[in-house]
């Protein structure tokens, strides 16, 4: 998606519809309600479910392997790869995926690792209505698509985060979204 306030990238197809359906059977297995690291007191911020996925399930590890082989990253500098569910009216309002500089959630989560970096997004399916990941910033609203990739990166040239990464999870209207999240750091925790 060009644009010179972010550098956003989409792969359609980037995994196979009976991939996507493995996937979303092992996020409807393991699924908790979402957490968000700073809390900033708005009610009914993230509504939607998490799931941690198993990167020694092979299939997990194959979809890791996959999406650090297409951002040119290695894997020792991401986070495990994590599944979301949006049920019919649950979403995530505007957010970044980096930490707060200075933040109390920015020292405990970015002091061995640092910032994150890159962020992948899958949609697992399509829905009947909403959903879409909006990007206000750019003015792009990205509908979900079965196995299509989101890639964007989420600092800018100096390293600190970039306020234009800012995006949503629009209210599911009608269906059910699950999407695979993976995010990249600045180093290995080792």
């Amino acid at each position: 998606m060009p644009s010179p306030k972010l550098a956003l990238f989409i792969v359609r197809d980037f995994l196979n519809p009976t991939l996507c359906r493995a996937l979303i059977q092992r996020i409807d297995a393991r699924r908790r309600p979402s957490e968000i690291a700073d809390d900033i007191g708005v009610a009914a911020f993230r509504t939607s479910e998490t799931c941690d996925l198993d990167w020694h399930d092979p299939l997990v590890g194959a979809v890791d392997t996959q999406i650090a082989d297409l951002l040119g990253l290695p894997l020792n500098i991401s986070e495990p790869l994590q599944g979301q569910r949006y049920a019919p009216g649950q979403e995530f309002k505007p957010h970044t995926d980096t930490f707060e500089p200075g933040g109390a959630a920015y020292y405990e989560h970015c002091a061995d690792t640092g910032q994150r970096t890159w962020t992948a997004m899958i949609y697992l399916n399509q829905l009947e209505d909403g959903g879409a990941t909006r990007f206000k910033a750019i003015g792009k609203s990205i509908q979900p698509e079965t196995g299509k990739l989101l890639a964007w990166n989420n600092l800018l040239p100096d390293g600190t985060p970039n306020p234009a990464t800012l995006h949503q999870g629009m209210k599911v209207r009608r269906g059910t979204k699950y999407i695979l999240t993976k995010w990249f750091r600045e180093r290995s925790a080792v």
